[in-house]
C-alpha cells in the first residue's frame, strides 16, 4: 500500500513508521498517489497567528473576539477542549473557559499570512479556490509531470513549509471531488492528512449523519429528520424523484452527495461577493447608544477586512433582528464605493436612523457588497460633508499607527460603548 512520511516526505510501501527517518507521521492509502482534489484548512488560524506572534500565549487557551457582548471569532484547541466554539457568545465562552486569554482580531495580519500561504499554493497549481483566509480547494490534476511527485507529496510539502516558514499548521483532505476533500480535511484535525478514495466512498459515507453534508444547516437537518432521514444511509433509501418532490432543487444535490458524487470544479475565479460581520447579543438591547457602538465596531471590522483584501464596496447593508425574531434589512448604494470605517459607519447609522425602533434587538450586522478595487474607493467629494476628506486622512494615519503599535494603540470613544 502506498505510504508517505509527512516529516521527511519519503514515499514507500506501507509501514507504521517511516523507513527513512523513523517518524510515526505516516499517511498510507491504496489510492494515495492517484487522487488530486484537495482541501487545505489551517488549524485555528487566527489563534495560531496570535500564538506565533506572542510566545507567552503558546500554552494558554486563546479566544479571538470582542468584549463580553461579542461573539467568538475562533478559539485555539486548548479552549475548544473546554467547549468554546466559533460564533458562541463571549460571555458563555468565558463561563466555559474563564482562564482564557481574549485577543482582539488583527485582520490585516491574518490577511498577510493568508497571502503568503496563497503564494505557496500558486507554486503548486493555478487551480486554487479560496473559501476564506484560512482554507482553499486545490486541483492538482496533471501536476505530477511538472513537479515530479504525486499531489499527495506536494500537499505534505505545503503544510510542512507553512509550519517552517510561517509558524502555521494546516490539515489536508485529499479525495476525488470537493465534497469529499472538504470532509476529509475535518477528519483528523489538527495537523491531519486524511484520504477518501473512490473504492471506499459509499461504505464510508453510509453511517455518517447528514450533518456532514457541506452547507446543510440546522434547518436543513431538521427538515430531513422530519422525513426520517438522519444518516447518509437513510438518504440513499429515497428515490431521486421522491427527494426532488419533497425538497425541490436541493433533492437532486442530496441524492448525488449521498453517493459521493460532486461534479463541481475547483473554480479559481470564485471571487468575494461581499464583506460582512454581525453580532448576537447575550441580552436584547434597545439602548441606541449601545447599538451605535456596535455599528461602529462592526464597521471597523469590515473596513479592516476590505483594506486587507484591497477592496471597496458600493452598497452598505444594515441587518437587524428584533427580540421577536423579525429580521429587518436595509441597504443603500454609494456613488463610488468605500473601504473606510468612518463612511461605512455613517452610512449604516443613517440607515438605522431612518427606521422605527419599537422593540429591542437581539442581533445587528453590517456589510458591504458590489465590491470593486480599492483604487476606485472614496474618490467622490461630499459637498454636504466637507469634513469627510479630513476624517479619511485621519483614519489612514490611525491605520499606520495601529500597524506599528497594535490594534489598541488608538480607540474612538464610540468603540467603548
Amino acid at each position: 500500500m502506498p505510504a508517505l512520511c509527512r516529516d521527511c516526505l519519503t514515499t514507500f510501501e506501507t509501514g507504521a513508521r517511516c523507513r527513512a527517518c523513523g517518524s510515526p507521521r505516516v499517511t498510507s492509502h491504496p489510492e494515495l498517489f492517484e487522487l488530486s482534489i484537495a482541501h487545505m484548512d489551517c488549524d485555528a488560524f487566527y489563534a495560531s497567528v496570535e500564538k506565533r506572534d506572542n510566545p507567552e500565549l503558546r500554552d494558554k487557551p486563546v479566544i479571538i473576539g470582542g468584549g463580553r457582548r461579542g461573539v467568538v471569532s475562533t478559539a485555539c484547541y486548548i479552549a475548544r477542549i473546554k467547549g468554546v466554539r466559533s460564533a458562541m457568545p463571549m460571555f458563555k465562552a468565558l463561563k466555559l473557559c474563564p482562564e482564557a486569554v481574549v485577543v482582539r482580531g488583527r485582520m490585516d495580519v491574518y490577511a498577510e499570512v493568508s497571502r503568503q500561504i496563497r503564494a505557496m499554493m500558486e507554486e503548486m497549481t493555478p487551480a486554487i479556490e479560496p473559501l476564506s483566509l484560512d482554507e482553499a480547494f486545490l486541483d492538482l490534476t496533471g501536476t505530477s509531470r511538472l513537479h515530479g511527485v504525486p499531489p499527495a507529496v506536494l500537499l505534505a510539502r505545503l503544510v510542512k513549509r507553512m509550519q517552517a516558514e510561517l509558524g502555521i499548521t494546516g490539515s489536508i483532505g485529499l479525495s476525488h471531488n470537493k465534497f469529499l476533500a472538504k470532509m476529509a480535511s475535518d477528519m483528523d484535525k489538527p495537523q491531519g492528512f486524511s484520504v477518501i478514495g473512490r473504492a471506499e466512498t459509499l461504505d464510508l459515507l453510509a453511517p455518517k449523519p447528514v450533518g456532514v453534508i457541506w452547507g446543510l444547516g440546522d434547518a436543513g437537518q431538521r427538515a430531513l429528520a422530519d422525513a426520517g432521514i438522519r444518516t447518509i444511509a437513510d438518504l440513499r433509501r429515497w428515490d431521486r424523484d421522491e427527494l426532488i418532490r419533497r425538497f425541490g432543487s436541493q433533492g437532486m444535490r442530496l441524492w448525488e452527495l449521498a453517493r459521493g458524487q460532486d461534479s463541481r470544479k475547483v473554480a479559481r475565479d470564485r471571487g468575494v461577493k461581499s464583506i460582512s460581520n454581525e453580532t448576537t447579543f447575550s441580552e436584547d438591547i434597545s439602548d441606541v447608544d449601545i447599538l451605535d457602538g456596535h455599528i461602529w465596531r462592526l464597521s471597523e471590522k469590515i473596513a479592516d477586512r476590505a483594506k486587507a483584501k484591497a477592496l471597496a464596496g458600493r452598497t452598505v447593508t444594515l441587518k437587524l433582528k428584533r427580540d421577536d425574531f423579525t429580521l429587518l434589512t436595509r441597504r443603500t448604494t454609494l456613488p463610488d464605493g468605500t473601504q473606510t470605517a468612518d463612511r461605512i459607519y455613517r452610512t449604516a447609522r443613517g440607515l438605522f436612523d431612518r427606521m422605527e425602533h419599537p422593540r429591542a434587538y437581539r442581533l445587528i450586522g453590517v456589510g458591504i457588497s458590489d465590491l470593486l478595487p480599492a483604487e476606485a474607493a472614496d474618490r467622490e467629494g461630499d459637498l454636504l460633508d466637507p469634513a469627510a476628506a479630513a476624517r479619511r486622512a485621519t483614519e489612514r494615519a490611525t491605520d499606520d499607527i495601529r500597524a506599528r503599535f497594535g490594534a489598541d494603540a488608538i480607540l474612538k470613544g464610540r468603540a467603548l460603548r
